[in-house]
């Protein structure tokens, strides 16, 4: 069965190429939605027109997809709340010395 804490250890698998922190503990992973084999995730990036936004997103939903049991993962980009470097676990702000 697939479940909310199967999809963000997943996740702490991905990584912003730019910075090495998983997009978990960087706080971008903002809401993950589980029906079933369906999972959705609303997720934001560290800044608007951020260049790596394919690469990251692709990753983040290979990295679902790679779950036994999920059919389909769609990520979904979001701007509210924005971003701050508030949202970081305390792992990554003493790893990016905040």
């Amino acid at each position: 069965m697939v479940t909310k804490e199967i999809v963000l250890a997943a996740l702490k698998n991905c990584y912003d190429p730019e910075i090495p922190i998983n997009i978990v503990d960087l706080g971008l992973v903002y809401d993950i939605r589980v029906d079933g084999g369906k999972v959705d995730v609303d997720m934001t990036l560290t800044a608007p027109g951020c260049p790596m936004h394919v690469p990251i997103s692709t990753d983040a939903r290979n990295k679902i997809q790679a779950i036994d049991g999920v059919e389909q993962a769609t990520i979904h980009i979001v701007w509210e709340p924005r971003w701050t470097p508030d949202r970081m676990s305390d792992e990554a702000k003493k790893s990016m010395r905040f």
